[in-house]
């Protein structure tokens, strides 16, 4: 792996300052930080910027992050910056990706490829089961198995996978277990295999905070697997991000009364790989795996499900000209890792104005690539993004295996 950056003391602190700050997530952190040059010039910009925004927003002073980061280093762990040799290649790729994460643990772990495990918190006796099974499987094949700690799925894929490589993401800061009785199981992560967060320490997880997990738990994976999961569940979330980050999404398929088989059935249908045994995952994935170059930009396989306009960003960032809208919670939480249904959406071209009428005047019932449809438009890629996640809510709009759009029916 070719050597990635190195930060100074004074860079470490001043990258941490900058994100712990106010209106600060990974996009407006990277949006400043190269507009200025750097994580301090940022900091001395910032209320000039808040101002120009209307905000007043709070800055973190350097006393905060020093003590945050002496806290990490006392619990044994330590923040690895974007770009440096130990930060995960696969996070890295993503768009979302956070500027600095806490580890407690083995950094070698995050150096595997890895397959992301999840499913139900209420899982089945043979949910459990499978997934010790295919956790296993995967890991004996070299992966390291990532999860989010949760209850059942998630903490059989650890449990089977602590002599292979397992990674947690947490929802919270690294000295705030969650769920509280899995603080066993976290002590074992950390001694042989990776405790990993984005959020400070003392942080007690909230409803947004676990679609943000989310993102990384696939974002540091080649594929995730989802294994149960009912039809509104934060493990699809889990998938519609990794559709989004380029990567292979495989479900196990389970009956049609079970409502725990309903989200892997509905992946299935919508174009996710069926996973029935560690094999299938292993042989999809195996030819990825140390390729030169590799990059994760996949055509992507499942119809995706957009999100209102109106529901809650994953982020409060900065409204600055350059810095694009922070990514959207696939539902509103309803509980630490259950969400509910999005609002539904007026009909057709009316929910997205002038430039959906548009989009529907370009598309027939012959699929055609997003790239070709926003040249066609003659609109910004993001204009045209937001309309069509209206449309396609509003049912006006189908999104094809392999990403072709075209006109839904009616």
């Amino acid at each position: 792996m070719a050597a990635g950056i190195v930060l100074s003391d004074r860079q470490r602190l001043d990258w941490l300052r900058l994100i712990r700050s106010d209106g600060i997530g990974p996009r407006s952190f990277r949006s400043l930080t190269n507009r200025f040059g750097g994580a301090g010039a940022a900091l001395e910009a910032l209320p000039a910027l808040a101002r120009q925004a209307g905000r007043d927003i709070r800055i973190c002073p350097p006393a905060e992050a020093e003590r945050e980061m002496d806290g990490l280093l006392r619990l044994g762990g330590r923040f690895i910056a974007l770009g440096e040799t130990d930060y995960p290649r696969p996070l890295q790729a993503i768009d979302s990706a956070p500027p600095l994460l806490a580890l407690i643990g083995d950094a070698t772990v995050l150096r595997q490829p890895a397959v992301a495990l999840v499913g139900s918190r209420n899982a089945s006796a043979a949910g459990l089961s499978l997934t010790r099974r295919l956790a296993g499987g995967i890991g004996e094949a070299g992966f390291a198995i990532v999860s989010g700690l949760a209850r059942g799925i998630d903490t059989a894929a650890h449990e089977a996978s602590l002599a292979t490589g397992t990674v947690a993401v947490l929802a919270g800061g690294l000295d705030r277990i969650y769920p509280p009785q899995n603080g066993g199981l976290a002590a074992r992560i950390a001694t042989d295999g990776a405790l990993v967060s984005e959020m400070p320490l003392g942080w007690e997880p909230r409803g947004r905070d676990f679609p943000r997990r989310n993102r990384i738990v696939s974002g540091l994976a080649l594929g995730t697997v989802v294994v149960e999961a009912a039809r509104r569940s934060g493990s699809l979330i889990t998938a519609r991000f990794a559709n989004e980050q380029g990567r292979q999404v495989f479900a196990v398929p389970g009956s049609p009364l079970d409502p725990r088989a309903e989200g892997g059935n509905h992946l299935i249908r919508e174009g996710a790989t069926l996973c029935a045994a560690a094999a299938h995952v292993v042989e999809a994935l195996q030819p990825m795996v140390g390729r030169p170059g590799e990059h994760f930009d996949p055509p992507r396989v499942l119809r995706e499900e957009p999100v209102p306009e109106a529901e809650e960003p994953l982020w409060d960032e900065l409204d600055l000209p350059d810095i694009d809208r922070p990514p959207r919670a696939a539902a509103q939480p309803a509980g630490p890792d259950r969400f509910s249904p999005p609002s539904p959406v007026a009909d057709g071209a009316g929910a997205a104005g002038d430039l959906g009428r548009h989009l529907l005047g370009l598309l027939s019932v012959t699929p055609i690539a997003l790239d070709e449809l926003v040249r066609a438009s003659g609109r910004p890629a993001r204009e045209v993004g937001q309309a069509l996640a209206e449309l396609e809510l509003a049912g006006a709009v189908l999104r094809h295996p392999g990403g072709g759009l075209s006109r839904g029916p009616g």
